[in-house]
This record gives C-alpha cells, structure tokens and sequence, in this order.
C-alpha cells in the first residue's frame, strides 16, 4: 500500500524554530512527546509539526491538544507474524520517502523520534537529509525504531542511564510528568492505604489477583483500604469477585478508571501497576513506593528492564506475572511492605532519587540548541 499523507487538525504555529516530532502509538510515547512540544510552543514559539500514524494514539491525543498532525502508512515489525513483518519491511521505502517529502515541505531545523511506527522512517528520512536529529527513548530498553538510529543521532534523551549505551551524546532528561506530581504531600493517617491499577484498560491478572487475596491482606494489615482501577470493561466482574470473596466492602473500591490519578497517587502508602515508562516515572515524581508486575507481552520485555532499575535503587520490588498465580506469595509481599511504614520511607526517598521535573524544559532547549 502506498504511504499517504494527511493533514489533521489546524496546528499550533509560531514565529520561532520549527521542529519535526516523529512517532507515538502508546501514551508513553505521545503524551510526553505533547509535553515538550508545548514547551517548545510557549518557551520558543516554535512551530511543531507532529508525524504519526492513524493506528496510534496519537491521532486522538495530537488534534485534541490542538497540534498540526501529519500521518503515513507503516506497520510494526515487532511481536507480529512474518508476513505482516514482511508488507511492512516492503513498505518502508514509501514511508521514507512520504516522510522526505513531508520535510521538504515542512523545512524543520530539528526532528526529534519519540519511538513507535512513524519514528523510524521520519528519523531515518531526517538522517538522509542531513536534518539535525534527537531520540526519545522513555524505557530502559530502547524500542526497535531508536535502535536502529541511535548511533546515527546528533542527540538523545533518555530516562534511564541504561540506554544511554544505545545512542550517541545521550543526556538521562526524565520523561516529562505533569507538575501534579511532583507536589504531593506524603500520604497522612494511620491506615494505609493501597492503589492498584494496571493503566486505564485495567490489568485482567490484577482483577482477578486482588480480590482473591483481599480477604486475607485486609485481615492481616489493620486499618488498610484498597482502590482497584479495573478497567471500564473489567469494572463489573472485579467489583464482584471482591464481593464474592467476603472481604469486607467498606476497606475496597473498584473503580472502571480514575481520573485525577496524582490525587490518587497522594493518598496512597503503595502502588501495584504495571511498569510502563510513563507510570514508572510518575511513581518517581510522587516518591511513591511500588509493587511492579511487568506486561509480560511488551515489546522486548521493557517493562521488566524498567522495573529492574526501580528496584536497583530501592523504590520498588517487582513481582513477575507467572509469579501472580501464587497467591500467598503476593499477600506475603503486600503484607511485610504494608505493615513496615519505615521500609515504605526509604523506598519513597529512593523514588524521588529518579525524579526529573526539569524534564519537558531540558529536552526542549535541547532541540533548540541542535536546530540552531
């Protein structure tokens, strides 16, 4: 299939430096891709042109944050049969040369990979072009697109030392976190409190976990309350597994999806989640120690390598998701972390040691610097 062009939305539009942002898919790679691009706006009066695809998040999240968005054609290559690996890899050629033209149209001085489907040919048509170029890289393992051009970047900006190695000139920035975050006072009251949630679809190995052992962990930690973000379509079936397990309804709530979350995150001795890029970095911004369980099905495992530096420092431990299935072995961990408010502190101060509010700001006079 040929690779289109299509413009979306009415953009932003400045008098300063214009910058190309390439890639998105998930939250964890467009919503902090946002982030910078509104710094650049409000800081730099830069024009941001952002270049997508229509499979990912990003043509929701980009037009409703009122920036101009371009999209081409390109699959995955990752985690998906060999023929769909092929009709991508035949139609990588087309994407490149859509995204050259894009770029001669758009003129940036600076184009920054944000990772996900459209970051490797819009890197890679910029590299050809001899167009300044900046990575993104918010795991600790870098995703395939970055990979391939790390080491042909002018710069990168990533979140954990780990994938420095990946490219060159790379700078540990953070991922930008709303300012929220970074405000929280830590959580008061006697009784602890415990926030469990697995992204906004909800996680079907939690909401089926949890209210097995909900019983016995509200028994064995007195005073504790549990908030459970199921998932809109997995909110029913939770809300009655806990029902059914005769924990007692007045110590949990499950909710379809939270919103406020730093408000959430406020009132919470521990978090339960996955370890996606974007949470990890909230949990780092709030000092909030965590319980992490890695999707088992990301790609290259990088939920488990962002976990694993969480844990090096003290700020979390990680439980793997075969390991679910033992349920004493996760009311064990709950418990001990849950009874002992002092081993709850030095992980909160070991969170915060990850912390980057700086993050939107740095990156973005980076990208300035580079297209100068």
């Amino acid at each position: 299939m040929d690779a289109t062009l299509a413009q979306t939305a009415t953009g932003t539009s400045g008098s300063g430096i214009r910058v190309l942002i390439a890639g998105g898919g998930t939250g964890g790679h467009i919503i902090p891709a946002l982030a910078v691009a509104h710094e650049l706006v409000t800081k730099y009066s830069a024009d941001v042109l952002f270049l997508g695809t229509s499979r990912g998040m990003e043509s929701r999240l980009v037009p409703a944050a009122g920036f101009q968005l371009r999209l081409i054609e390109v699959g995955p290559l990752k985690n998906v049969s060999l023929a769909t690996r092929i009709n991508t890899m035949l139609d990588l050629p087309r994407s490149v040369f859509a995204c050259r033209r894009l770029i001669g149209e758009f003129k940036p001085k600076v184009v920054l990979g944000v990772g996900g489907y459209a970051s490797g040919p819009g890197m890679a048509a910029a590299i050809s072009l001899g167009i300044p170029t900046m990575a993104f890289e918010p795991n600790a393992m870098p995703g395939l697109a970055n990979r391939l051009v790390g080491k042909h970047v002018q710069a990168a900006a990533v979140n954990f030392p780990a994938a420095a190695l990946y490219f060159r000139n790379a700078e540990v920035t953070g991922i930008p976190v709303r300012p929220e975050f970074f405000k929280l006072a830590p959580a008061t009251g006697s009784s602890p409190h415990l926030l469990v949630f697995g992204g906004s679809q909800g996680a079907r190995l939690f909401n089926t976990t949890l209210p097995a052992i909900a019983p016995a962990l509200l028994h064995a930690v007195p005073g504790l309350t549990i908030l459970h973000q199921a998932g809109a379509r997995h909110a029913e079936t939770t809300e009655a597994a806990y029902r059914e397990s005769g924990a007692d309804p007045g110590r949990w709530r499950v909710s379809g999806f939270l919103d406020d979350m730093p408000a959430r995150f406020a009132q919470a001795n521990l978090v339960m989640a996955r370890s996606g890029a974007s949470t990890v970095a909230e949990l780092a911004a709030a000092g909030k120690p965590a319980l992490l369980v890695p999707f088992a099905a990301a790609a290259d495992d990088h939920q488990t390598w962002n976990a694993e530096e969480m844990v090096n420092v003290g700020a979390a431990i990680m439980v793997k998701e075969p390991e679910l299935a033992d349920h004493d072995k996760v009311l064990d961990h709950l418990v001990q972390l849950l009874t002992s408010p002092e081993r709850l502190a030095t992980m909160s101060a070991a969170a915060l040691t990850q912390a980057h509010p700086q993050a939107a700001q740095t990156i973005a006079e980076r990208l300035v610097s580079l297209g100068r």
